[in-house]
């Protein structure tokens, strides 16, 4: 909770210190490719491949076309999988553990020059809102070690509100077409119904690498 409370007010802080310039600002859409994992979920544990797509807009908060504030709306995929690659013969191996959430980034954005068509990066928080778990091929019970924990169905209920650090580069063509990676660190429980085990009490952090593009209207 102080790391969200910490990353909130950093951003307040920051937009209010900036020379922000509304009456400038650009809107654009967005979308691309997710591979993300959980860590110290589910057994086994692999990858899961999605998708996310959105709305932008690009403010400028200084005079030299290089600093920028970039806020987005998005559907965010993400998520696990159990594809872990020394568990092919695992009956769980096909299970899949998506989240769903409309994801709220606020970048700040800068690039390496004032060129035209120039490389940048970009770093901020994300508050990530969960509409949507799916579980698909799961055991009917998750066990330790051959043991039911409390003899419940725990697959996992995905918390409702996750925060991560966002972080990204990319490319941009004329200020308009651009390609960006990111990669975003989750920094709260992304299961914190998995906690009741002692032996599975470790934070469940959600991490996603995404490729994607961005279209930026004049």
């Amino acid at each position: 909770m102080k790391k969200i409370v910490f990353g909130i007010a950093m951003s307040a802080s920051l937009m209010l210190s900036a020379q922000i310039d509304f009456r400038s600002t650009r809107y654009g859409i967005t979308g691309g490719a997710t591979y993300s994992r959980v860590s110290n979920a589910h057994n086994p544990s692999g990858a899961r491949y999605s998708v996310y797509g959105g709305l932008l807009a690009v403010i400028p908060i200084d005079s030299s076309d290089q600093f920028y504030i970039q806020p987005e709306l998005e559907y965010l995929g993400a998520g696990e999988s159990g594809k872990d690659k020394n568990a092919k013969n695992s009956p769980d191996y096909n299970a899949i553990y998506g989240n769903s959430y409309i994801s709220v980034p606020i970048y700040f954005k800068g690039f390496f020059s004032e060129a035209e068509s120039e490389f940048f990066a970009m770093a901020g928080p994300k508050f990530n809102f969960l509409i949507g778990q799916t579980i698909k091929n799961a055991p009917q019970r998750y066990t330790v070690e051959g043991q039911v924990i409390n003899g419940e169905l725990v697959h996992g209920k995905a918390a409702s509100f996750n925060f991560a650090l966002g972080f990204g580069l990319g490319y941009s063509y004329k200020r308009k077409l651009e390609l960006t990676g990111r990669y975003d660190l989750g920094l709260s429980n992304t299961y914190p119904g998995l906690m009741k085990d002692p032996n599975l009490a470790k934070k469940k952090s959600e991490q996603v690498l995404s490729v994607g593009l961005s279209y930026i209207f004049d």
